[in-house]
């Protein structure tokens, strides 16, 4: 496979750093340029022909690079002699790829991927563009993406429109896996937008363009206030740990009674409200290293009291409830299934023997597959005794919460390693046990 690296940015929120005199993408982060911690993360997946668009001040690119050769790699140009946007420069790329699909990014990102997973999705999904997703910080003022249950991309929610809604935080990260073929769509070389013009039309045509979701590390640092951050992340092993080649460790959290206020069966998105201390106990989860994925029983739909669609409104309350306050969950995983027949209004759909339903395991499982998380090094933090023993069934150590049901349920005999008053309790000793704080 090939990449393709958009090199040709001038940086003017970096003026301090490149005063004018080098690219954007040539800046110098921990001893070495940004570009070099491009083509070395590339390189490490076995991606080592890459092809540099490039337009202002290019030639110091091509000074330092060369034909890649001193770095191990094959570098090819695509010098762009007035800005062409993000695809324009397409019209000239498919003279240079070989192959039926290839990477592309931006030139101001750092990041951490393992593109190994990223490309057997693409694969699997049978699509023509995937685009690496992620949750941040700062939602609100992000580009979306509006996914289907089968993460198909089916919108995108630009930052500038006026979200009075609920939203999953889905951030559009600027790194793309791309059939060959989407160049044709450059029939001349003219400033075109990806994601704006290119692949916008190819959702309303129903071509199959996905999102890769994922917790590993990318970053646009095009600010010196995000160089500095980007900085520290490095100095405290925090991008290299998030990588997906590594083994990640995890802490599942319940959502009713754990994250959410006990209100009995919480069906309508207005029944929903954040536990007091929930923002600060996911705020720690986010610096530490650390997955937060929720994981939770919803039988409201097996017993009728809703749909899917109200369950997944639910989640995007919680997820832009958090946004707002600059935290975010990695993912979120239910079960809407009841083996209990017998109530009124029942779904008879979701009335079925499942594995998923807590205490069975297999949400975890789904969990640890999708982001290589190793159970064992794992915490599982819920307020009833099913919790405790669905972290059990899963070898994982448990605490248990006395928000909510507070372990009155009584349903399992299972003993929690902690016992903690609310989830920012637990999750602080959780990271104390482990060294984290």
């Amino acid at each position: 496979m090939q990449a393709v690296i958009m090199a040709g940015g001038k940086g003017t929120r970096l003026a301090a750093l490149t005063k004018g005199e080098i690219p954007k993408p040539m800046i110098m982060v921990a001893g070495k340029p940004l570009l070099l911690w491009q083509i070395e993360r590339l390189k490490e997946n076995g991606i080592g022909d890459i092809i540099l668009v490039i337009g202002h001040l290019g030639h110091k690119i091509r000074e330092y690079f060369g034909d890649g050769s001193r770095f191990q790699v094959h570098l090819q140009y695509i010098e762009e002699h007035e800005p062409l946007g993000t695809a324009g420069s397409f019209y000239y790329l498919k003279d240079f790829l070989q192959g039926s699909e290839f990477v592309l990014m931006a030139g101001d990102l750092l990041f951490d991927i393992d593109f190994g997973r990223m490309a057997a999705f693409h694969r699997e999904k049978g699509a023509c563009a995937t685009l690496f997703a992620h949750p941040n910080g700062h939602p609100h003022d992000s580009d979306l993406l509006e996914l289907d249950a089968e993460e198909r991309v089916v919108r995108f929610d630009s930052k500038h429109n006026a979200r009075d809604y609920w939203y999953d935080n889905c951030v559009n990260a600027g790194v793309f896996v791309l059939n060959a073929s989407i160049c044709d769509r450059v029939p001349a070389p003219r400033k075109l937008s990806l994601e704006g013009d290119i692949l916008k039309e190819m959702i309303h045509e129903g071509q199959p363009v996905f999102a890769y979701r994922s917790p590993e590390y990318v970053k646009d640092i095009g600010t010196v206030e995000r160089v500095e951050q980007a900085l520290a992340d490095i100095r405290r092993g925090f991008i290299s740990g998030r990588c997906l080649k590594q083994k990640q460790k995890c802490i599942f959290l319940d959502r009713d009674g754990t994250i959410n206020q006990h209100r009995g069966l919480v069906y309508r998105e207005e029944d929903f409200v954040l536990e007091d201390r929930a923002v600060e106990a996911v705020r720690k989860i986010n610096t530490s290293g650390y997955l937060g994925i929720v994981v939770t029983n919803q039988p409201v739909v097996a017993r009728g009291l809703c749909q899917i669609e109200d369950v997944e409104m639910i989640h995007r309350k919680m997820a832009t409830l958090l946004g707002r306050e600059g935290v975010f969950l990695d993912d979120i995983f239910y079960c809407p299934h009841h083996p209990d027949k017998g109530y009124p209004e029942e779904n008879p759909v979701y009335k079925v023997e499942c594995e998923c339903r807590k205490p069975k395991t297999g949400m975890l499982v789904r969990a640890a597959e999708k982001y290589h998380i190793d159970l064992s090094q794992s915490w599982m933090i819920g307020d009833t005794t099913m919790d405790i023993q669905t972290g059990i069934n899963a070898g994982m150590r448990t605490a248990l919460v006395l928000t909510g049901e507070g372990g009155r349920d009584g349903k399992y005999r299972g003993t929690p390693d902690l016992i903690c008053g609310n989830v920012l309790d637990a999750v602080q000793k959780i990271l104390e046990m482990e060294g984290k704080l």
